[in-house]
């Protein structure tokens, strides 16, 4: 989900003008940044159950215990529900899972810090009210029940439309953590190329971050149970979007598509209005109900934007999403995937060839597929490992192009040796995590919780 929305009041008066928002990301090479988020869950350390908003040990308690770092609070209602800082933010997922929207930079050396600066400040505060933070994709232990909702006005409304439409989002909302990358392009025709590649190549990522084999305290039958919830969340805002790979496609394709979802909600005078299943294009139109004869707003398109959840996500910029949370190595990998794949030319001439003559039919098997198997899904008479060891390869070339190296020397490459591992021992974090739930844990995830915080 999204921070804090920017604040455009601009009226819109026309299809074109949604078109141009998307055009307006345009960026030359020199400007790309690379923009990483990631969430994870709170839990506190005597009992292991998640906080909640309020109390002395309570999420609100943690953000204003950050602003000793020169973190800028955001309130809602008069409750503080984010920080701002340096381009970046700290927000509020659903139940409380804390995501760090990083700031545009150039490299995956400067992410790595920032992610490492972020930890280190959360721990710091954490450790002071008897709280710890876990990074996999879905919560392991706790039912949907014992999940914390924190007091958001776009949560309420999407708590409340979220069982009419699937079985599983309000488990995506409150029990799911993910790490993605936001990137940039250059031209029309350079976000089609790097959508197509990212999406036919989303569900490799899935396989290789696959980290939610448990629901409840046991084994649920998944390596990324959190990639399965999205199959059963929102089918109206979800998937693969086919229309990607048509002749054709382009800003204005993606803007019918938009237009298409299905709102949550539109904001006016400080609150959140219940819109749930209206039409965009009838406030388009100056005809959406209670609001007749009033036309929204660029802030309204840029909140609508953050309302669809396919794989590959278009808005100013590509946002990768196929990624379960994890560890703080996995947290500067996933970036470096996407970046080594995406930022250089000849990376991305080898990735669209590996995967332009991937059928329909293909990609939604993969898609449907990784999240039970990851690794050891059979395609083309081998499995999604050489597929992923390829991808990896292709990346780590274009890492070393780039030749973006720290004060040690070492390009961007070495942040991809902790997903290269998995990809050529075929076994996924979620699949360690299982042999130790059978093994040493005797079949109980609660050792989770202290082998694998930050």
């Amino acid at each position: 989900m999204s921070g804090p929305s920017a604040h455009n009041e601009t009226l819109i008066t026309g299809r074109e003008q949604l078109v141009e928002v998307l055009a307006s990301g345009e960026k030359p090479r020199s400007d790309w940044r690379i923009g990483t988020e990631h969430e994870k869950f709170g839990f506190r350390l005597d009992d292991l159950r998640p906080p909640t908003f309020e109390g002395e040990r309570g999420i609100e308690a943690l953000l204003k215990g950050l602003t000793r770092f020169g973190w800028e609070p955001y309130a809602e209602d008069g409750k503080v529900i984010a920080l701002l800082r340096d381009g970046a933010s700290v927000t509020l997922e659903p139940a409380g899972q804390l995501e760090l929207s990083g700031a545009p930079l150039l490299d995956i050396h400067e992410t790595c810090r920032e992610v490492g600066t972020h930890l280190n400040e959360v721990r710091q505060v954490a450790d002071s009210l008897g709280l710890g933070f876990l990074g996999m994709g879905f919560q392991p232990k706790w039912t949907r029940a014992d999940m914390p909702w924190m007091p958001k006005g776009r949560y309420k409304i999407m708590r409340e439309y979220m069982p009419k439409v699937g079985q599983l989002g309000l488990d995506m909302m409150t029990r799911t953590c993910t790490v993605q990358v936001n990137l940039d392009y250059a031209s029309e025709a350079d976000m089609i190329k790097k959508f197509r590649v990212s999406l036919a190549l989303q569900p490799v990522a899935t396989a290789l971050f696959a980290d939610s084999p448990f629901t409840e305290g046991k084994p649920n039958g998944y390596l990324s149970y959190r990639s399965h919830i999205w199959t059963d969340t929102d089918r109206d805002r979800t998937g693969m979007l086919d229309f990607v790979f048509d002749e054709g496609f382009g800003y204005e394709r993606y803007v019918d598509y938009l237009l298409d979802v299905p709102m949550y909600f539109t904001y006016r005078n400080g609150v959140y209005m219940d819109y749930a299943g209206h039409s965009f294009k009838k406030f388009l139109a100056g005809e959406l109900d209670g609001l007749r004869g009033e036309l929204p707003t660029l802030r309204d398109w840029n909140d609508h934007m953050t309302t669809a959840f396919p794989e590959v996500r278009l808005k100013k910029y590509l946002e990768m999403r196929g990624a379960d949370g994890g560890p703080w190595g996995r947290l500067c990998a996933l970036p470096a995937f996407w970046v080594g794949l995406l930022y250089d030319d000849e990376a991305l001439d080898a990735a669209w060839d590996l995967v332009k003559n991937f059928s329909m039919e293909e990609r939604n098997a993969l898609r449907d597929g990784v999240p039970k198997y990851a690794l050891k899904l059979p395609f083309r008479g081998a499995t999604v490992r050489e597929l992923s060891i390829e991808a990896l390869k292709i990346a780590s070339a274009g890492l070393a192009r780039r030749a973006r190296a720290n004060t040690c020397g070492m390009n961007e490459a070495c942040f991809l040796e902790s997903i290269i591992e998995i990809a050529e021992s075929g076994e996924t974090a979620a699949e360690r995590k299982l042999d130790l739930f059978h093994g040493p844990w005797g079949g109980v995830v609660d050792p989770v919780f202290k082998e694998f915080a930050y």
